[in-house]
């Protein structure tokens, strides 16, 4: 388990970052912690440059739809990258087993069968008090990194493709 704060923000230094287009899956469920992971994460991303109308902010019920969300958001190719926002709470069944297991299997799915990176952004935590920490508590907040995770892997996809990279990372 973590016990420092692992989401320190370093600016990333983006050039044309105003032409990127993210979209954001966000569970509804457990919003006192998915709200404030969607907020830090939409705050980096502004930040960093994309603009406010690039960002685009999609609601699922739970942690479970988010699969189907971040898929089809991902077989559109509208987007340079989706970031998938959840939390999931352990409680007295297996069914955080379950849901769990699914969520990063789909969200996996994403990531090889398309080519928009999918940002893997579910707390599974076994008490409330962890998610709290997580989403802007004593931990940090896992939106930031979530943030930087999807804007360093646009950097990494336009790389790939032969076009200029991005983000200051020590590119020749």
């Amino acid at each position: 388990m973590a016990t420092v704060n692992l989401s320190d923000y370093k600016p990333l230094h983006i050039n044309n970052a105003d032409e990127f287009s993210i979209g954001i899956v966000f569970s509804e469920w457990n919003d006192f912690v998915t709200y404030n992971l969607r907020d830090a994460a939409l705050e980096i991303l502004q930040k960093e440059g994309v603009k406010s109308e690039n960002i685009k902010l999609f609601p699922v019920p739970g942690a479970f739809e988010l699969n189907y969300a971040s898929m089809q958001l991902c077989k559109e190719r509208k987007y340079d990258a989706v970031i998938a926002i959840g939390c999931v709470i352990r409680g007295e069944t297996p069914h955080f087993d379950y849901v769990c297991s699914a969520v990063a299997q789909g969200i996996k799915d994403c990531n090889i069968l398309t080519d928009t990176p999918t940002i893997f952004c579910v707390l599974t935590d076994d008490t409330k008090e962890q998610s709290v920490a997580r989403s802007g508590g004593d931990l940090g907040n896992k939106g930031v990194e979530a943030a930087v995770t999807a804007l360093r892997m646009i950097d990494f996809r336009k790389n790939l493709s032969g076009k200029k990279g991005n983000i200051g990372f020590g590119h020749s």
